[in-house]
């Protein structure tokens, strides 16, 4: 039988508080909260540049990190899109689903550096792909740079 790792009550399916302590024990949803808001903080300090050469002092590299997103572009984004192009100017529709795109691959790949313990990502590299013939077509970004540790 399991038991709870603080108090060392044995544990049932109704005791359990995650997966080695009792309710008692276990951290309560307002400790997870905490956590999950300090973790999201931790994301947000990760220092993101495209820069190859930083006065960043660099203490390791940690890896490579990528990120991927595909966003759809529905039929109405497409026609009016197809309309700006024949007569000029800018869509919005495009651009803000192109902004999405953006926000959401710097995000994910934030995480996967908090992941490996880094700092930052430098050399980041945005990539855009349109994929998607005739009837329908998506716009792909794929997000790369190395993650490291720096000095404070």
């Amino acid at each position: 039988m399991a038991k709870c790792k603080s108090c060392g009550k044995v544990l049932t399916a109704y005791s359990r508080r995650g997966t080695d302590t009792c309710r008692e024990c276990g951290p309560t949803p307002e400790d997870n909260q905490v956590a999950l808001k300090q973790r999201e903080a931790e994301i947000e300090a990760i220092i993101v540049t495209t820069e190859t050469h930083t006065d960043m002092d660099i203490r390791e590299r940690l890896g490579i990190v990528t990120a991927e997103c595909a966003y759809g572009m529905n039929a109405f984004k497409d026609l009016f899109a197809g309309v700006r192009n024949v007569f000029g100017g800018r869509s919005k529709a495009v651009q803000d689903t192109m902004r999405d795109a953006r926000e959401t691959v710097l995000y994910e790949l934030k995480q996967e550096a908090a992941r490996l313990g880094a700092d930052a990502v430098i050399a980041v590299d945005l990539d855009y792909v349109q994929i998607g013939d005739g009837g329908w077509s998506m716009v792909m970004l794929v997000a790369s740079g190395t993650a490291v540790k720096v000095e404070n």
